[in-house]
């Protein structure tokens, strides 16, 4: 049992449904899987901006009708924000330029999606990525196993940029059961040469439809063997959906999350996770 600490560190009005977060000097960029904007929370003044993703963007998008951005990394200046490819209209990837606050490219990713559909052999009812991450030389897409099949699937693409010709590798992974029901991935980061990752135990065969919440786990794994060290539940009600390094201090490793509500109420629980740090 890892030692851990779990608590809401703030909210923010205005963000409804938040499905990943980015952390960089005292600013929380945010997503949500049911909005067209990029929002900036300033932490210090408590300012929120928001960005356009799409054209005509609005906050609560229906749910047939919504990118489902539900993945957001960076690398250097640049972010890059994912749709979870879970329906024709979620295959969006929008690079961010940090500096000038601009987008600078738009891609389709639905080639790309149906050829990972068909070397991790997975139904396309069954493909719904929730975590992304880039280190300028591969890209880590997590494939989140909530379907029937329960393909939680890690896809390393070995490409500078996605419209390149790349390698690509596909490993699944069994997580953790809550009332025997498997987790599955939910977001993931990397620090240094490690990834840890947020799973969610939600009591649904549908990558569509929501089900009951039985809990989430944070859970690292080894960049090299790309196997897991640990895992752990850190909660039994919450679905976090949000993962970003926050700090070390103390002989800790400080993360902040944010859940999704799955509801329409523009109101987001910021959460600082900490752990000791270990080898």
């Amino acid at each position: 049992m890892e030692k851990f600490t779990l608590e809401i560190l703030f909210q923010i009005i205005g963000i409804g449904s938040a499905s990943g977060l980015f952390f960089n000097n005292n600013s929380l960029y945010v997503i949500g899987d049911n909005s067209g904007f990029l929002y900036e929370y300033n932490m210090q003044n408590q300012q929120l901006n928001q960005h356009a993703l799409i054209d005509n963007p609005t906050q609560n998008i229906p749910k047939n009708l919504k990118p489902d951005f539900e993945s957001i990394t960076n690398h250097n200046d640049t972010l890059y924000v994912f749709g979870s490819g879970s329906t024709e209209k979620r295959n969006k990837m929008i690079s961010f330029d940090l500096k000038t606050k601009t987008i600078l490219q738009k891609n389709n990713l639905v080639d790309l999606y149906g050829l990972m559909q068909s070397f991790g052999e997975i139904k396309p009812e069954d493909f719904n990525l929730e975590g992304a991450i880039f280190d300028g030389e591969n890209w880590y897409l997590f494939n989140r196993g909530n379907g029937i099949s329960n393909k939680n699937t890690i896809f390393t693409i070995h490409a500078k940029n996605l419209g390149e010709e790349f390698a690509l590798v596909a490993v699944n992974y069994k997580l953790p059961k809550i009332k025997g029901v498997r987790s599955s991935f939910t977001d993931a980061i990397l620090v240094e040469d490690k990834i840890y990752f947020l799973s969610t135990a939600e009591d649904t065969k549908s990558t569509y439809d929501d089900g009951e919440i039985l809990g989430s786990f944070i859970g690292r794994i080894d960049l090299k063997t790309m196997k897991i060290d640990f895992t752990q539940k850190i909660t039994s009600t919450n679905k976090f959906e949000g993962l970003t390094f926050y700090q070390k201090a103390n002989g800790k490793i400080e993360f902040l999350l944010c859940e999704d509500n799955d509801t329409e109420v523009l109101e987001t629980k910021i959460f600082k996770l900490s752990l000791p740090l270990k080898d």
